[in-house]
């Protein structure tokens, strides 16, 4: 399987929490304009965030919304973005990306979760050298697809890696080289179900014992429901429900 299998996987579960992932991606769409600009053109983060939201299907009003208010043209608050890392039950590596407009409620909530589970909070730095920042492309199969041709599309656009999945292909980018690859596969006709930056764990750590399953999964649900938490990675092989 390719390796972000499992995030496809979750992603169509958090289908079913549309209010709450909207709340989110205004969140990502306003630090995204207030840092580089209203136009998508020139700010590749928004343009990010906004492909983002619309494979969400958030309503063109939220996202023109949130870009007038991170671009100042509405009255907002400010939102801070940091991270923190922990493990989970079973020693598993733990990521959350924060964006909040208060600091102590996010830290409170998120040690509370970790404690509840299990798991703690470290040191910065902790497990982050565990993970790898990609840029992560993927397209849905359908009939016409050709599985070579569009490997080679995405290798000559400055793709780094190419997994062909049952349901999908997944592709892989340097950090610095995400907009470009992304920009060229759209231009080729290409729609994507994902395309963003993430983490990605070097290596994934199984659970054999049924209550340290039972409280990742718990852990996971909890920061993800998290107004303030906005991404969450990790490197537990999470086995199928």
């Amino acid at each position: 399987m390719g390796r972000i299998g499992t995030i496809v996987n979750r992603k169509n579960k958090q289908d079913a929490k549309k209010a709450k992932i909207f709340t989110k991606l205004g969140r990502y769409i306003m630090v995204a304009a207030r840092e580089g600009g209203s136009d998508p053109e020139y700010n590749a983060s928004l343009q990010t965030a906004i492909e983002k939201a619309k494979a969400e299907n958030m309503p063109n009003d939220n996202i023109d919304r949130a870009i007038k208010k991170g671009a100042g043209e509405l009255e907002g608050v400010i939102f801070e973005e940091f991270t923190y890392e922990g493990y989970g039950p079973g020693g598993i590596a733990v990521l959350v990306e924060i964006l909040t407009d208060n600091k102590n409620r996010a830290a409170a909530d998120v040690r509370s979760y970790f404690s509840k589970c299990d798991g703690n909070l470290g040191a910065n730095g902790c497990v982050s050298f565990m993970f790898d920042r990609k840029g992560v492309l993927v397209i849905d199969r359908t009939d016409e697809m050709d599985e070579e041709e569009m490997m080679m599309e995405a290798l000559e656009a400055g793709a780094e890696d190419f997994t062909a999945e049952e349901t999908h292909f997944e592709i892989y980018t340097e950090v610095a080289d995400f907009a470009a690859v992304r920009n060229e596969l759209s231009k080729a006709g290409y729609e994507f179900s994902m395309a963003e930056l993430r983490y990605l764990p070097q290596t994934m750590t199984s659970l054999t014992d049924e209550d340290q399953i039972k409280k990742m999964r718990r852990l996971i649900d909890l920061l993800e429901d998290c107004d303030d938490v906005q991404n969450v990675y990790h490197n537990w092989d999470e086995p199928e429900e």
